[in-house]
């Protein structure tokens, strides 16, 4: 060890190269990423123009096959109908997929990515999501301008095409960017939460499950209120299905039945009264066999 201390007394110097070479290392890492950052951005921006062309084209495609070549009055409005339907279709069609990751827990603790608006490709996402909101007529037979439409044709281009790429970025993730112990926090909310919306499991039990899961997740994921309802309805159901059913003679409101109809002609006392098979509403008095004679 003296041995040590001595060869670096003589080559302290040997410091500061170093220093500089793991200066230049950071730097060139950080400058890397920045570069990653930005293609992934343009390569954001080239699908989103694919995307727009092709939704266009497809619109198009199909208008000119119903009316014909026509010229198209930019100031006006006619914007066509079915276009904006058809952009309607594709805007809910994400939106839905997006509402999968928002409403489900389990898939918020699966792909975390997905809710978490400090990753690059979900801020970019999201901003694609308020920017075709914000652009959306209010129904398909709105008078719109054919500028409009085409900002919102864009727009739902781009919103489709943001999606496409959080997700698969989330799905590669997963809960990569989580430390060790926190990882292991979300283990334990997915097994809970499977606990929680047993219908095998008795109501304490599901109880317990459920805030713990909340416990867990408690400053590693936001829930939004949304997907807190969804849940709280989830395990409120759960607990309240196993009920038995009612008997017959408890029910309420249900059809009784219909007394036999009486037999014509003289009948015995053996055959005018028939062995009940269900409950009669009201006994009738038979007649005796001193009245019938």
């Amino acid at each position: 060890m003296q041995e040590f201390w001595q060869w670096a007394g003589s080559y302290w110097w040997l410091l500061f190269p170093i220093m500089g070479m793991a200066g230049g290392a950071a730097k060139a890492w950080e400058q890397g990423s920045k570069r990653r950052h930005e293609r992934r951005l343009e390569t954001l921006k080239v699908k989103a123009q694919l995307k727009t062309a092709e939704i266009e084209a497809r619109a198009l495609t199909q208008q000119g096959k119903r009316r014909g070549p026509s010229v198209v009055d930019t100031t006006a409005s006619v914007a066509p109908n079915d276009l904006v339907a058809r952009l309607f279709t594709e805007h809910d069609e994400i939106t839905g997929r997006w509402l999968d990751y928002e409403l489900d827990v389990a898939k918020l603790i699966a792909f975390p990515a997905m809710s978490d608006g400090r990753q690059p490709l979900t801020a970019a996402f999201l901003r694609a999501k308020r920017t075709a909101d914000a652009l959306r007529p209010t129904s398909a037979d709105a008078k719109v301008s054919e500028q409009q439409v085409t900002e919102y044709l864009q727009a739902v281009g781009d919103y489709a095409v943001a999606f496409e790429i959080a997700e698969k970025d989330a799905r590669r993730l997963r809960d990569s960017t989580f430390t060790e112990p926190e990882r292991k926090r979300l283990d334990r909310a997915q097994q809970l939460l499977k606990v929680a919306v047993d219908e095998s499991a008795t109501q304490a039990e599901r109880n317990v499950a459920y805030k713990r899961v909340r416990e867990e997740l408690d400053g590693l994921i936001l829930l939004s209120d949304d997907a807190v309802t969804v849940l709280e309805n989830k395990v409120a159901r759960e607990i309240s299905a196993p009920q038995a059913p009612p008997t017959p003679a408890a029910s309420v409101g249900q059809p009784s039945a219909a007394p036999a109809p009486a037999a014509s002609g003289p009948t015995t006392p053996e055959a005018a009264v028939p062995e009940p098979t269900t409950p009669e509403p009201e006994r009738i008095r038979l007649p005796r066999r001193d009245e019938q004679s």
